[in-house]
């Protein structure tokens, strides 16, 4: 047996070398009737001994049994996008670089930055785990934080290795792309139609489509390509490089797939060069790219610029001119999007372009419409943007279709333009998918549907943020589940969750197994598992007294993110108050310009919103920490900072200071003549202003006068006590604390009347440093600003 075991040992090493040889460097040594036969001799001892099949086999890259789903993967490094830069000119290449050096305050005079450029393939993202060089598990990037696992279809790609060479970490989890070459798709192509069978549209969807196969057999058979192009969790590395060019050369020696066409250049000449010349061979490559990527080389200086939101400050995708096509409009129909967005789309005279046959393409939004002008009828330039999503390029003017309109005389009749001009909020005024109030915000290109709650475009996004960690946090339920219960009618809105049953539950997962054709084994015989609803149904009993703050920032509304949503509960203290304040107290808060007052205020004057607010309430869901408002409130709810916040044309604080004196209701200023304004001091074109808005809102003045004084007839007198000890204070976290959690540290600080930062400047009060806190605390130590250690912040907040 030991000899068998042997065998098959140097068998696996011979093979995996000369696939290396064959898929990657292009070199074989050996024929492929030699392989052949080696992969059968080494089958015949794997059937003969199950036991010899080892994770690293060949053997496996034919393809195992069926799936009946994949299994969800939680990444332990999240697989975050990069942002795309649009402008293909090289500017591209050059705002890249001094948006680089300002994040690095480096002066002009100082060295240009060093950036690995590569290209940016046109593929699905994978994430490759390795355990002691040995391939143990591939997933998808799914959403960034959970992906699928489609180990089985990525072992029959030739190109991955199942073993590593040399000496790789313990833990090596590499990120790539998986791909289709463009002469292996035309092949496929053919194959299908000898076959006579549909053939696929485009290399990226049928490679996208063969790694998420349910049966590894049918991904075994289309010919898929791979390129490494970073990394995921890694542990104990410690000859690690120190650039991104460097994990490349590694990845390659450890037998990966690397892109040759890559290069080290230096400041944004050098990145623009390397655009200019992947621009000029592009259609000579033998596989698709959709641009380059430009990345920050040093990974030191990567750690320092680190993350904007959830995009890397220090990478970026530039994109290259689209290909483009001539096409008639034939109508333009509205989509509502998850966010609410209403998006035209112009419905095409079908037309090849890009790779693909297009029959519709996105206007985007109101603005564009009117820029470009794109009527029903008309002949447009379409392109496929990022050569991916068909858009509306241009209008032919000359080919608009035209009508006659009898002049002067049957002899001169004059042309107009058969159909109109597009307006989105005219032809839709509720939305075309729940009827609720549309609306387009100031300095805001889109239409947008209010009913945020209720709509059911909407349905899955509101859902899925009304569930997340830092909004009602019920744990587990997410985006399978959430798609299954709306997808499957068991839930409208969030209200409806907190009345789902255990058979609910059940039920669900019984029609969509069936639905998707993947009813498990030990449910066909009989037994069917609970604990998973069980513990649904323990998280979201369990979510049913969020803290104000939380359910205010779980309703989604737009513009109000998780500060937001604390200075209204700070502020205002009642979800009541939240509802009923109008835009302009709205705008009195900290932090809240016009733009989110009037998001706010929509959000709760659509009657769909508070209906499902209602059914929430009803549903048990009890906000914590109601309380009056804040006595600081007291000092913004002055009438001639109202006054100033009713927008009024040409109308100042300053000016509303002056108006309001010796009055102590702003409902008086509806006995103010024109006249009288004058006489106040007002200019004669201010005070015509004024008296036009008091004319056209003869109510709004006195709605306001009665909110004020009812609110400040709660508010408690001030005190010491209302002042917390960091009241005025901003401080930045920075590293790991001994025991408080990072949210931990945020919610005491803030509970102390302190805001916390995420960048250490000269308005910083206090650095709070735990281990390995890095750049920030070099900053605060340069500005001379104070560092503080937890037991320094514990005992500054207990005293």
């Amino acid at each position: 047996m030991a000899d068998i075991q042997t065998q098959a040992a140097q068998l696996r090493e011979l093979l995996n070398r000369y696939a290396h040889e064959y898929y990657v460097l292009d070199a074989p040594s050996v024929p492929d009737a030699e392989y052949d036969r080696l992969f059968r001799e080494l089958q015949a001892l794997e059937l003969a001994h199950p036991e010899l099949q080892t994770a690293d086999s060949p053997t496996l890259r034919v393809g195992g049994q069926p799936l009946p789903q994949f299994d969800a993967v939680v990444h332990a490094v999240p697989m975050l996008s990069i942002r795309t830069e649009t402008d293909v000119s090289e500017q591209g290449a050059l705002s890249f670089d001094a948006s680089v050096r300002k994040e690095l305050d480096l002066l002009a005079i100082e060295p240009p930055v060093e950036y690995a450029a590569e290209l940016k393939f046109d593929g699905l993202a994978i994430n490759l785990r390795y355990e002691n060089g040995v391939l143990v598990q591939a997933a998808t990037r799914g959403d960034g934080a959970t992906g699928e696992d489609v180990t089985q279809n990525i072992r029959t790609i030739g190109q991955i290795p199942l073993r590593l060479k040399g000496a790789p970490p313990p833990l090596l989890e590499v990120r790539g792309e998986v791909y289709m070459r463009r002469d292996d798709f035309q092949r496929l192509n053919e194959k299908q139609l000898a076959a006579g069978e549909k053939t696929f549209v485009n290399p990226r969807n049928t490679a996208a489509g063969a790694v998420r196969q349910l049966d590894p057999a049918i991904a075994a058979q289309r010919p898929l390509s791979f390129f490494g192009y970073g990394l995921g969790d890694v542990s104990a590395w410690d000859a690690a490089p120190d650039t991104h060019a460097g994990i490349l050369d590694s990845l390659a020696e450890f037998g990966f797939p690397i892109c040759d066409v890559r290069a080290v250049v230096t400041g944004g000449d050098g990145l623009a060069q390397f655009h200019a010349k992947v621009g000029a061979l592009r259609d000579e490559l033998p596989f698709d790219i959709d641009g380059v990527v430009y990345k920050v080389n040093s990974l030191a200086l990567q750690a320092e610029l680190g993350f904007r939101t959830r995009e890397p400050r220090w990478a970026v995708a530039h994109k290259y001119p689209a290909q483009e096509a001539l096409t008639t409009v034939e109508a333009i129909d509205i989509q509502v999007g998850r966010t609410g967005s209403l998006t035209p789309v112009a419905r095409l005279a079908p037309v090849f372009v890009g790779g693909v046959t297009v029959t519709n393409a996105t206007l985007h939004n109101q603005d564009e419409i009117d820029r470009k002008d794109v009527r029903v009828g008309d002949t447009v330039v379409v392109r496929r943007a990022g050569d991916v999503i068909p858009e509306v390029v241009s209008v032919v003017l000359e080919r608009r279709p035209m009508v006659s309109v009898p002049g002067a005389d049957l002899f001169t009749p004059n042309e107009t333009p058969q159909f109109g001009p597009y307006r989105i909020l005219e032809l839709h005024p509720v939305c075309p998918v729940c009827g609720s109030k549309t609306v387009r915000e100031p300095d805001e290109a889109r239409v947008r549907c209010t009913g945020g709650l209720f709509c059911s475009a909407q349905r899955k996004e509101a859902l899925k943020h009304f569930a997340g960690r830092r909004m009602m946090d019920i744990d587990g339920l997410g985006e399978r589940y959430i798609d299954q219960l709306v997808e499957l009618d068991f839930v409208h809105n969030p209200a409806d969750l907190y009345r789902l049953t255990l058979h609910d539950f059940l039920e669900m997962k019984r029609q969509a197994d069936e639905r998707d054709g993947t009813v498990p084994e030990t449910v066909k015989a009989g037994q069917v598992t609970t604990k998973w609803a069980e513990n649904l149904l323990a998280a979201i009993e369990a979510s049913r007294k969020p803290p104000l703050a939380r359910l205010v920032f779980s309703l989604g509304i737009r513009h109000v993110g998780e500060s937001t949503s604390k200075t209204l509960a700070d502020y205002l203290g009642s979800l009541e108050k939240i509802q009923t304040a109008p835009a302009a107290i709205l705008r009195l808060l900290p932090d809240i310009g016009a733009t989110v007052a009037i998001a706010i205020a929509d959000f709760f004057a659509e009657e769909h919103n508070r209906t499902v607010i209602a059914q929430l309430l009803a549903s048990g869901v009890v906000p914590q920490g109601e309380r009056a408002p804040h006595p600081a409130l007291r000092e913004r709810l002055t009438l001639a900072a109202i006054l100033a916040a009713l927008d009024i044309p040409k109308l100042t604080l300053t000016r509303c200071t002056q108006i309001v004196s010796g009055i102590n209701q702003l409902a008086a200023l509806y006995e103010f003549s024109l006249g009288r304004l004058l006489d106040a001091g007002l200019p004669l074109e201010l005070a015509q202003s004024l008296h036009a808005w008091l004319l056209a809102n003869p109510s709004t003045l006195a709605q306001l006068d009665r909110l004020r004084e009812a609110w400040l007839s709660e508010i408690p007198a001030e005190s010491a006590a209302a002042q917390g000890v960091l009241t005025g204070k901003t401080l930045v976290l920075t590293g790991t604390l001994p025991t408080l959690g990072r949210d931990e540290a945020k919610a005491l600080i803030e509970a102390a009347g302190g805001k916390v930062s995420g960048s250490v400047s000269k308005k910083t009060d206090y650095v709070v440093a735990g281990e390995a806190a890095g750049s920030k605390l070099d900053k605060a130590t340069e500005l001379g600003i104070a560092v503080l250690d937890e037991a320094a912040l514990l005992a500054l907040l207990g005293s």
